[in-house]
């Protein structure tokens, strides 16, 4: 699981792309970060005429045990009542997939429910919902196993497909606990100050959510939290950790990365916490209003595209973000020079 190859970007080309950006009928740096965004793009993909082919966008779905524990306000229900609804059109993220024509596939990585086929379904189902973290880690390490073996299979259909960038979104009631949890072991933060309303939880309720996840802790006191396949192994979800090592092997392949929220962030960074190589490749697309997700960007020094308030998960931030990428990409291969377009450089 932790030798999974990700080719460190090949900075010889930097001086030539900047050249490019720099060379556009422009003032130096007056396209902001958009700039930045298409010599990362072009970076990545290690060409001077950077594309984005056939984006893909992969919801997680998963059930987890501790959802039982009335850590959320909304019924475990709804996550196989979610997915239902992705598949048949009707959520946010397929109406944002549908505008900017992503190729929206939900993976069943363990949800509570029997699922007819579908089209857009992938099941790579491990268990019905991993095991309430209250009595037990959420899965065996067989497990943990199963969800990276499964992410290459995941991953090999969106480049099947000729896609060269991927969108990670989730669905599961009891992930931002989960995703709370990871965050807290990893950065060594008290599971307080990671902890927010996911669902849209009332004061009491949230209070109620900190004090049964301080009791997760404690229960996982000799948890290392040193290792990230250990903190996921006893506090991800099925869905966060097949996300977590999608993520490694989508940019093993080469393949940009959009990140989503808050739950996706804490699942990029367990993925970064086993190969740093991957932050090169990874677009983080809006900054949550769930409590720890701007302490997750901070930490790993990264600037979201969008502040919009939004809080949904789905990978909605994915899409919603993608004409941005499509700008910083059209510029730059599109504007003309100075030198192209007859108008004076400064001095």
């Amino acid at each position: 699981m932790k030798d999974i190859c990700i080719e460190e970007v090949d900075l010889l080309l930097d001086d030539t792309i900047q050249k490019q950006i720099d060379s556009k009928t422009k003032p130096l740096g007056a396209l902001g970060k958009l700039e930045a965004l298409a010599k990362q793009i072009a970076r990545v993909q290690k060409t001077l005429t950077p594309c984005l082919n056939y984006p893909h966008l992969l919801v997680f779905a998963g059930d987890h045990g501790i959802a039982d524990a009335g850590i959320s306000a909304y019924p475990k229900a709804v996550t196989h009542q979610m997915v239902m609804n992705f598949l048949n059109g009707g959520a946010a993220v397929n109406v944002f997939a549908k505008q900017h024509q992503f190729n929206l596939k939900v993976v069943d990585a363990g949800v509570d429910h029997d699922f007819k086929f579908h089209p857009d379904l992938l099941n790579f189902k491990i268990r019905k919902g991993t095991r309430n973290t209250l009595l037990a880690a959420a899965m065996t390490e067989e497990e943990l196993h199963l969800c990276f073996d499964h992410a290459h299979k995941v991953i090999e259909t969106v480049v099947n497909n000729g896609s060269n960038i991927v969108g990670f979104g989730e669905m599961g009631i009891g992930n931002t606990a989960s995703a709370s949890l990871i965050m807290s072991a990893l950065l060594k933060i008290e599971i307080e100050n990671c902890v927010g309303r996911g669902t849209g939880l009332n004061n009491e309720q949230l209070e109620n959510k900190i004090k049964i996840l301080k009791e997760v802790v404690a229960a996982h006191k000799d948890l290392d939290p040193s290792d990230p396949l250990e903190v996921l192994k006893h506090y991800a979800g099925y869905e966060v950790a097949m996300m977590t090592a999608s993520m490694l092997v989508a940019a093993s392949k080469g393949l940009l990365i959009l990140v989503d929220g808050f739950i996706a962030t804490a699942a990029f960074l367990a993925a970064y916490k086993l190969n740093p190589n991957l932050l090169d490749y990874a677009i983080f697309c809006h900054v949550s209003e769930e409590k720890g997700h701007r302490m997750l960007l901070d930490y790993l020094h990264v600037e979201p595209l969008m502040d919009l308030n939004m809080r949904l998960g789905e990978g909605t931030g994915c899409a919603v973000s993608y004409p941005i990428l499509q700008s910083a990409v059209n510029f730059f291969n599109d504007m003309a020079s100075f030198e192209a377009a007859g108008v004076s450089n400064k001095n």
